[in-house]
This record gives structure tokens, C-alpha cells and sequence, in this order.
């Protein structure tokens, strides 16, 4: 389970959407959150997700990898569903059978409806780090919200603060899976007994975990420091983004998604 948490990872490659300016990613990124949460109707739902296949096929990122961001999260996509199912109201699906009176086809369709919501938004979030360098995210970011250094908001530390913490996911996943796997060597037992015992037995895992973290802390930043490292102040960029045409088609493909998606709330389609 542990290796399957994909968040924060990069696959390199020279697909369309890797070359698409990082800045632009960040954009659309926030734009389809923002659609999913403005979507109403599976029918919109289901125009979100063949857009979300058309960018995995586009990424050449294969789809067990795609997959394998959702797997950590199944648990609380099916809590959701059914919380959806049982508080979803309405008339029920089986009123002749006592024990099903709690289930209606509005509390269905609201579980359908949320359990894709979230599946859509992991993936969708999941494919900016999956493009992106940890670099250029932080160039970008950094980019975007340059016009916030006029009321004094440190820009750079805080895109560099972003950066560094998604930077350290994966390395975090990995250290966290090499300790449960020393542990279950000594006779640790993750797997059974109830939440409970099972929240304690994380005990031996989190407090090496925490140690190891603050070690790496203190080694980036003597790092840094070696490197005579002081803020955004005065730097200068290897690399100068530019937006390009493959940019503006990516705008325009969600504008009209958007307007789709609009139509069918409105109930013309």
C-alpha cells in the first residue's frame, strides 16, 4: 500500500503536456478542480472523465500508474459513498424490505456521483507533479504569484517551501516503507487486531519516521546554507518560460469543456 502512493512523484518524458508551460498546468489544474465542484450532473461527470483519459493517453503515463494513486485513497471514497447512500434521503429503492429502507436511488446517484468526484479530483491534481519537475513547479509558482511581492509576501521562499514538501512525498513513502519493513522483521503485526491495536502498533513507524524527517531538514538546509543560499532576492533563472501556441489550444480545449459543462447544468442538454 505504501508503494502505491504516487502524489508528488515526476515521470519524466517528452509528451504534449510535458511540454506544456509548467505555469499553464498550474492554471488548468485550478480550473478543472474548480469545474468538478461546479459539475451537477453525472452527465458533466462523465464529459470530465473522458477528458481526463484523453490527458492520460496524451501523457503516455501508463494507466496502472494512473490507477495506483487512487488505491490509498479507496477507503475513504467508499466511507464517503456510503454516507451518501445511507444520509442521501428520498424514496426508497425497496420500501417492502425493512432493512433496505434506508437505500434510495437519490442516495445512489449522490454516492455514484461523489465516489467519481474524487476519483477525477486525484487524478486530475495528480498529473501536475506527474509532468512537472519539482523545479519548474517552483519556477512557476513563483512566476505566478510575483505580482503578491508589492504587499511584501515572500514569493519565492513560499514556492520553494511548496516545492521542497512535495519534493519529499516520495522520499518520505519510501523511508516510511523501509521502517514498516525492518519492523515486520522484528515480529511487528500491522494487519491485525482492531483500530485500536492497529493505531498503536504505528507507534514503532511514526516516531523513526519524525527523526528522519528533522535529520533530513537539518542536512537540506546546512545544504543550502553551504551553497550561500538567501531567498529569491537577486537571482537570476536558468531557464525563461515562455507560453506557446500547444498552450493556448490546452486553454481553449478546457474553455470549451467549461462551456459544456455549463450547458448541461443549465439543462439544455
Amino acid at each position: 500500500m505504501i508503494k502505491d502512493i504516487t502524489i508528488g512523484q515526476y515521470f519524466p518524458g517528452n509528451s504534449v503536456l510535458h511540454r506544456l508551460d509548467p505555469r499553464t498546468k498550474i492554471l488548468l489544474t485550478v480550473a478543472y478542480i474548480v469545474l468538478l465542484f461546479i459539475t451537477k450532473r453525472l452527465i458533466g461527470l462523465a464529459v470530465a472523465g473522458l477528458f481526463m483519459l484523453m490527458v492520460v493517453l496524451l501523457s503516455r503515463i501508463s494507466l496502472k500508474t494512473v490507477l495506483k494513486s487512487i488505491k490509498p485513497l479507496l477507503f475513504i471514497i467508499l466511507f464517503t459513498a456510503v454516507l451518501q447512500m445511507i444520509y442521501g434521503g428520498g424514496e426508497p429503492l425497496f420500501p417492502t424490505v425493512s432493512w433496505l429502507s434506508w437505500l434510495s436511488w437519490k442516495g445512489v446517484r449522490n454516492a455514484i456521483f461523489m465516489a467519481v468526484r474524487i476519483v477525477l479530483l486525484v487524478v486530475g491534481t495528480s498529473f501536475m507533479t506527474y509532468t512537472t519537475s519539482p523545479i519548474m513547479l517552483t519556477n512557476a509558482l513563483e512566476s505566478l504569484m510575483n505580482p503578491l511581492k508589492y504587499i511584501k509576501v515572500p514569493v519565492h521562499e513560499f514556492a520553494m517551501m511548496m516545492t521542497i514538501a512535495l519534493r519529499f512525498i516520495p522520499t518520505l513513502v519510501d523511508e516510511t516503507d523501509k521502517i514498516m519493513n525492518a519492523q515486520k522483521a522484528r515480529g511487528a503485526d500491522f494487519e491485525t487486531g482492531n483500530i485500536f491495536r492497529r493505531a498503536k502498533a504505528l507507534i514503532p513507524i511514526l516516531v523513526p519516521l519524525l527523526i528522519s524527517a528533522f535529520r533530513r531538514a537539518e542536512e537540506l538546509a546546512d545544504a543550502m546554507e553551504c551553497r550561500c543560499y538567501h531567498g529569491g532576492k537577486g537571482r537570476t533563472k536558468y531557464r525563461i518560460y515562455h507560453f506557446a501556441l500547444r498552450d493556448l489550444w490546452a486553454a481553449l480545449i478546457v474553455a470549451a469543456m467549461f462551456a459544456v459543462i455549463i450547458i448541461i447544468n443549465i439543462g439544455i442538454i
